[in-house]
């Protein structure tokens, strides 16, 4: 499994990092907190300056749980937002999903053309996918997943993964 995680406040990311593997398990990669300017969509509800960092689970991973999982992660978002620490009215976004060999599949609540829905509110989608040596976007991939230092990533993940 591996969360996506952002926010502007390195005590949200460092308490969602603590509640996510109280809650899955050892987290096996933790990537950079990367500067996510690429969209304002969440300036209004999250402010400016966001970060975004990715962890790793070590279990494996049942995609048939991935809908659970992102309940579990809003559940996690609300939770940080009712303890009133920030002014934002999301000070943390959660966004669980699943990396194999061939593919990087995220969770979502909102439905759309290419999304598949799974259970209770949740639809999934593949963000990006593994071809001739290289991550690829589909036309709907959010362009932050465009960007080389995530790929460089989700490579270190696919290494793990074939061992």
């Amino acid at each position: 499994m591996l969360v996506a995680a952002f926010s502007r406040h390195p005590e949200a990311l460092a308490w969602a990092e603590a509640q996510t593997a109280s809650r899955w398990g050892k987290i096996a990669l933790t990537s950079p907190a990367f500067a996510f300017g690429e969209t304002d969509y969440y300036t209004s509800s999250m402010g400016a300056d966001l970060k975004k960092q990715f962890w790793l689970f070590d279990s494996p991973f049942d995609p048939g749980r991935l809908a659970e999982v992102k309940l579990a992660t809003n559940a996690l978002e609300a939770e940080y937002a009712g303890r009133g620490d920030h002014a934002a009215p999301r000070p943390l976004n959660l966004d669980p999903g699943y990396i194999t060999l061939a593919k990087l599949v995220l969770a979502s609540t909102k439905d759309h053309a290419h999304r598949v829905y799974l259970d209770r509110g949740i639809y999934a989608e593949v963000t990006l996918h593994f071809s001739h040596g290289a991550w690829r976007p589909a036309e709907w991939t959010f362009p932050d997943y465009r960007r080389a230092d995530y790929h460089e990533f989700f490579n270190l993940c696919r290494h793990r993964l074939k061992r």
